[in-house]
């Protein structure tokens, strides 16, 4: 709340609190809406009506206060901490850019704040920017830990591993119970027998009072650690123990995922798109989707090497829309509300206005690709919104794409994948309603093997490039142009175009038999 304020003011704002504290969403609202009405404009209420209007799951009043709260011209750092993040919820990263500028120089900005401003950077997809707070960060206190994990986070997305691994090490000789500092480690490099963490993490994860959290993180880089020694028993008990400390702070059912994927299979628009959006741009979307882990930021970075195509990274900017569009505000890429709603909803309006949100990141590029895999979700709305977009499905051998997931630690995404079982069940949820989607849109939708693209690249790029309408380009096959990779494969697709003698969880068969039965059952 801006200072100084009418005492009833405070009044209001702490009714409005207890009732929010309560989930009683629309007392609060009313109670928030009685305070801007005393004090106009105040960019603190707008904020939390913002907050209330999102937990009651309306999605344009929570942007709008969101927008105005921006539009006020506050530059207190403690609003714009609260702020920030808002924004980029809804993806208006104009609008945070522009909030971020009043907080510059940043030579004036506290650390808490310069950490804050570049996870949002980081978030947006903007690493490239992030790392000049977090070496200001630096420089004011060149040893605070979370400083130094942020800035190896954001040097590993920027493919600067050593410099990663720097203060990893300067951040754990500082701070050795930091669980975060052993998963990053482990996982910018690959293990040997004279240079390893493992009795440093077994140290930590013995120490008293480990949350589930710690526990997770500490699991999976010992995983990662063991395996990369050839240890698989080892190695594999520790993916059990990080697995289930993270399914434990999870809510996730398979039923719920089954009637979500049938309600989705089902989907039909109920009213015709007026126009087509991207034909009056010229652009043509690529959207690659797919389970994580198949291999989508491979496919995204061959692409982004042809003169023609843009790589934008991972998005959630046609969630956004589509969140707009139906008017609700969700968990989660999507939900059966918004897929009930999605009928009677403008798709061609929320085509517009992804488009129209993207453009500030766009180049002279006819092509650009959205990397998200789990937009597979929102391909039926996709293809009715964007008519000119053209999807990639990235597809792998199920077991080798399960083990994979299995064996990563995602943020709060992906409730799914730390159960065995579950995983499996989800990965055949995908690949039926992949398989419908393709059925009834044969030319809008490519399957790209990650098999054939790494025996046989220049074949499948081939095909690749004649579905999105371009020409072969053999730079597509080139090494890598050092562009930032903000998703979990920021490390192995540095890597290039690997083919592997035997899968990687070839060792750990024996222990992944009920997985791989049921991938495989009729």
């Amino acid at each position: 709340m801006t200072f100084p304020a009418p005492p009833e003011l405070w009044t209001l704002l702490s009714t409005a609190e207890q009732r929010a504290s309560g989930q009683d969403w629309q007392g609060a609202i009313a109670a928030y809406q009685q305070a801007l009405d005393r004090v106009p404009g105040d960019a603190y209420t707008l904020v939390q009506l913002s907050y209330v209007h999102s937990l009651a799951g309306h999605y344009r009043l929570a942007q709008e206060h969101a927008l105005a709260s921006a539009r006020s011209g506050a530059s207190d750092p403690a609003l714009l901490m609260e702020l920030l993040p808002r924004l980029r919820t809804f993806n208006q990263m104009q609008a945070m850019l522009a909030c971020i500028e009043r907080l510059l120089p940043m030579s004036r900005m506290p650390i808490p704040l310069l950490i804050a401003v570049a996870a949002q950077l980081s978030y947006a997809n903007l690493p490239d920017r992030a790392i000049g707070f977090l070496d200001e960060a630096r420089r004011a206190d060149p040893d605070f830990p979370p400083t130094l994990l942020s800035r190896a986070q954001v040097l590993t997305y920027l493919g600067r591993f050593d410099e990663a691994g720097d203060d990893l090490q300067r951040a754990l000789r500082r701070a050795p119970e930091i669980a975060q500092g052993y998963w990053l480690q482990a996982w910018i490099g690959r293990q040997t027998a004279g240079r390893n963490h493992v009795d440093a993490i077994r140290r930590e994860l013995a120490r008293p009072g480990r949350k589930p959290e710690d526990v997770a993180l500490l699991g999976f880089a010992l995983h990662k650690e063991l395996d990369d020694l050839g240890q698989p028993e080892e190695a594999w008990q520790a993916l059990v123990l990080a697995c289930r400390a993270k399914r434990s702070r999870l809510v996730y059912d398979t039923a719920s995922s089954t009637v979500l994927f049938g309600a989705l299979a089902r989907f039909r628009p109920k009213r015709e798109s007026a126009g087509t959006p991207d034909a009056a741009t010229g652009r043509c979307p690529v959207f690659i989707v797919g389970m994580h882990r198949s291999g989508t930021t491979l496919l995204e970075q061959l692409l982004d090497r042809h003169a023609d195509v843009q790589g934008l990274g991972e998005l959630y900017d046609f969630t956004s829309a589509m969140r707009h569009a139906t008017d609700h505000h969700c968990k989660g890429v999507i939900d059966p509300v918004v897929v009930q709603r999605a009928g009677d909803a403008d798709l061609a309006q929320a085509g517009q206005r992804y488009l129209d949100g993207l453009e500030w990141r766009l180049g002279p590029a006819r092509c650009f690709v959205d990397k998200l895999p789990s937009n597979f979700l929102n391909v039926g709305f996709i293809l009715e919104a964007l008519p000119q977009a053209r999807i990639l499905h990235m597809v792998r051998d199920p077991v080798e794409t399960c083990f994979s997931n299995l064996r990563e630690l995602f943020s709060e995404a992906n409730a799914y994948s730390y159960d065995p079982i579950e995983l499996a069940d989800y990965h055949r949820l995908q690949a039926s309603l992949m398989a419908q989607w393709r059925s009834r849109h044969p030319d809008r939708i490519l399957e790209v093997d990650y098999g054939r693209l790494t025996r046989d690249p220049a074949g499948e790029m081939q095909r690749v490039a004649a579905f999105c309408g371009i020409p072969y380009d053999a730079a597509m096959l080139l090494p890598g142009s050092g562009r930032a990779v903000v998703t979990a494969s920021a490390v192995q697709v540095r890597d290039g175009i690997q083919v592997r003698e035997q899968p990687k969880w070839a060792p750990y068969e024996r222990w992944l038999t009920p997985m791989i039965e049921r991938l495989h059952a009729p």
